[in-house]
Formats: C-alpha cells, sequence, structure tokens
C-alpha cells in the first residue's frame, strides 16, 4: 500500500538519449501550438524519455563491492536477495547512545525482508528522485522509487538518548571497509511538507530493485548527491557523534551539499546552415531552489570574451520553452503510465506542480542560424530565487553545475 499525499516534491530527470540541433532565435517562447505545428520539433521532443529504464541506469559501485560482477548464487549467499537479505540497526559502541531494541546477527533478531514488507503495508511511500553524483556532468538516472521511511525502522529501535546522527553502511566483502554515509537524526525523523521523506527502498520503477542497482534494499535520499543514498544498505547505526562519517568526504567531496539547479544540452548540434529552423533540447536538473527559467545563448568566437564575465552574465540570454510533464514517463512502466505517488494529484495523476523540485524538467527551443561562423553554444538555468547559473555555489566538489558550453559552427 502506496500512502499518498498532495504534497510538492522535487525534480525529475532524463535519460540522456535522443533530440537534435541548434540555431539562434527568432522565438524565444515555445508555445505548444508551435511544438505540434513544427515537425522538426515535434520529432525532437518526441525523442526525450524521462524515466530511466533499469537496465540502461549508470551504477557506480565506490565501495568495490565487486556485487555487480557476482553471479547469482554468490548474491543469494551474501543476503542480496529478499529472501536472505538483513539489516542491523545498533547503537554505536563508540558513543553513549540509548537504544531500547538494538537488532543485529549478534542478537539474532536482525531485520529481513518480512519485517518491511510489514512496515510498507502501513507506511510505504512512492515518488520520483534524480540520482546525481556530485562530480558527474550528467545525471545517472531518474527512477520511480518505492520505499519505507528510514523513521519507521529506527521507531522500531526505540531510540531514547544521546542520539544526534544516523551512520549507515553498505554490504562488504570480508577484510574490507564498507562505504558508509551519514545524516542528522532530525533530517530523518522529519521533513518539510512536500517534501518527500529519506527512506529504504525496496523496488524501483515498480520492480524489485535488484542486486545490480543496489538492490534488494538501498537508501535513498531526496535532494542530496548519490553518495547519500547508498546502495546494498545493511546496517544503521545511531550514534551520538555529531561528524559526518561519508566514504564521499575521503575523495575531497563536501557530502552535505543539498541538490543544485543546472541545466544540459542533449544531444547539442555541432553545426547547421545559416538561416535555417534547428531545435535545441536539453534537461533541467531542479535543486534546492526550485526552477524559475531556462536559457540559452550563443556568443561568437571572433569577438574576445570579457575577461570580468566568466559566468556569462553579460551574454544575450534567450528564455527556452520548458515542456510539460510526459504523457509517456517511459522507464519501463505498463503503458508509461505513472502510477500514484506522492508527488501526483490522487483526482487528477498529474504532478501537484511543475517542476518538481530534485527531478528534471526538458526544455526546448525552435531558433534559427545566424550567418556563418563560429560560436559558443550555452545553457543555464535561473532557479526560484532568480539566481542564474553557476551561482549561488559555483565551487567544485559541492556539486556539479559549471555552464554548459558547446562549440556551434554555422557554414554558410
Amino acid at each position: 500500500m502506496v500512502r499518498i499525499s498532495h504534497r510538492l516534491t522535487r525534480r525529475s530527470f532524463v535519460q540522456l538519449g535522443g533530440a537534435v540541433a541548434a540555431a539562434w532565435t527568432l522565438t524565444p517562447s515555445l508555445p505548444a501550438a508551435v511544438a505540434a505545428r513544427d515537425p522538426l520539433l515535434k520529432e525532437a521532443i518526441d525523442r526525450l524519455e524521462y524515466l530511466t529504464p533499469i537496465e540502461r541506469a549508470f551504477i557506480l559501485d565506490k565501495g568495490s563491492t565487486g556485487i555487480t560482477k557476482l553471479p547469482p548464487e554468490k548474491i543469494r549467499e551474501i543476503g542480496q536477495v529478499p529472501e536472505t537479505w538483513s539489516l542491523e540497526v545498533i547503537p554505536d559502541p563508540a558513543s553513549n547512545s540509548i537504544v531500547e531494541q538494538a537488532f543485529s546477527q549478534a542478537l539474532g533478531n536482525a531485520l529481513n525482508w518480512d519485517s518491511l514488507m510489514k512496515l510498507a503495508d502501513r507506511y510505504s511511500v512512492r515518488f520520483i528522485s534524480v540520482t546525481t553524483c556530485t562530480n558527474s556532468e550528467n545525471p545517472f538516472h531518474i527512477s520511480l522509487w518505492e520505499g519505507v521511511p528510514l523513521r519507521e525502522v529506527l521507531w522500531l529501535a526505540r531510540p531514547k538518548d544521546n542520539v544526534r546522527r544516523v551512520y549507515y553502511q553498505s554490504y562488504s566483502p570480508e577484510g574490507k571497509a564498507p562505504f558508509q554515509s551519514s545524516l542528522a537524526l532530525g533530517q530523518i525523523m522529519e521533513n518539510a511538507p512536500g517534501d518527500m521523506p529519506v527512506i529504504l527502498a525496496y523496488k524501483m520503477n515498480g520492480q524489485v530493485i535488484p542486486a545490480s542497482h543496489g538492490g534488494p534494499v538501498r537508501m535513498i535520499v531526496p535532494g542530496s548527491y548519490g553518495s547519500k543514498s547508498i546502495k546494498w544498505v545493511r546496517r544503521i547505526v545511531l550514534t551520538n557523534e555529531f561528524k559526518a562519517n561519508d566514504s564521499d568526504a575521503d575523495l575531497n567531496n563536501d557530502p552535505e551539499n543539498a541538490l543544485k539547479t543546472r541545466a544540459r544540452f542533449i544531444n547539442p548540434p555541432a553545426e547547421a546552415s545559416a538561416g535555417k529552423p534547428v531545435v535545441l533540447t536539453g534537461m533541467a536538473q531542479v535543486g534546492i531552489a526550485g526552477l524559475r527559467k531556462v536559457q540559452y545563448c550563443l556568443r561568437s568566437r571572433e569577438v574576445p570574451a570579457p575577461v570580468d564575465d566568466p559566468y556569462w552574465t553579460k551574454a544575450d540570454w534567450k528564455d527556452a520553452e520548458i515542456l510539460p510533464p510526459p504523457q509517456n514517463w517511459g522507464g519501463g512502466l505498463p503503458g508509461g503510465k505513472l502510477p500514484a505517488t506522492n508527488q501526483t494529484d490522487p483526482a487528477t495523476g498529474n504532478p501537484v506542480e511543475w517542476p518538481l523540485r530534485y527531478l528534471i524538467v526538458h526544455w526546448a527551443a525552435l531558433i534559427t542560424a545566424p550567418p556563418s561562423g563560429s560560436y559558443d553554444l550555452c545553457c543555464r538555468t535561473i532557479d526560484g530565487n532568480g539566481i542564474a547559473q553557476p551561482m549561488p555555489r559555483p565551487f567544485p566538489r559541492t556539486g556539479f553545475n559549471t555552464l554548459h558550453i558547446v562549440p556551434f559552427i554555422v557554414k554558410g
């Protein structure tokens, strides 16, 4: 049973496959009537895909578990199928945390798949979320997740005192340290209205999560980068420690950053003919600040760029059209139909708002190529606070949001 609320959430991601070319603009706005009328534009938009099919979702094994290369019998043996999976929920032995009911292998009462499904009967939620690496140019995948809020599992352990943070760890081969991450207790126990909770996910696009994709149970932390949503989760530790313990921090990343808002082209054009119509398409990731606009511009390479304008604030930006929610959500869902989620209106089945944060949207523009020459083509977002990408956080290691700039040649 999936509990549905009328709440807003975050944005959705595109499986980066399919779209077309580019040029300079005559019409910054792109009404639906134009899309229906122009065959070039319609073809480009029809190729866009929203949810990522499981078999095409990019998976990174940061903890070097080797699970993705194991045969089925070994995956079962190490506890990465529903029938053999288990989860420990314990107090941190290195702190003074008080937990009245620990669950562990040593006690013989570690939680199992049946325990999780009993919680799912009462508390399960379903929502779309984008999975993005801190330093990756493109999202790894956008998926429909179903799971149990982590707070419901923590309440089973009856935490009593001296708990400030929650550490959680992945499966790890013997003799190898697990990949781990952490969250403040408050981030797990409550969320703002409209925000999706941190969950122990057991379904991905309507299917039980396979071991190859972090299953049968993985963490999903909406609004954070992928290192928080660890795969193959097997142990949860309640601690009085206030510091993060994230493995990703050892790689010179800041694991505490919320998702950033940014735009990317999808298959940007390399060249076009002067005066000919071309289509620009792309995706915009919606971060914590929301999304107000997607814009694009073209700048001649024959004119020196202002040395005092590294973020192209003086460029001639034009508004692209943010496309509406897809009719076919893809991702292997039956008929491409999105089931009821915590982000959709139960009466209409439509998203409660658009764009949704922590997902993506697609965007498009129909433009006309400028005179022949060599150009740079760029796109950016304007977030919900009116701030243009890459601001307000143009820093590496806090989430990739560099302006997407591609070369563009126009022939006479």
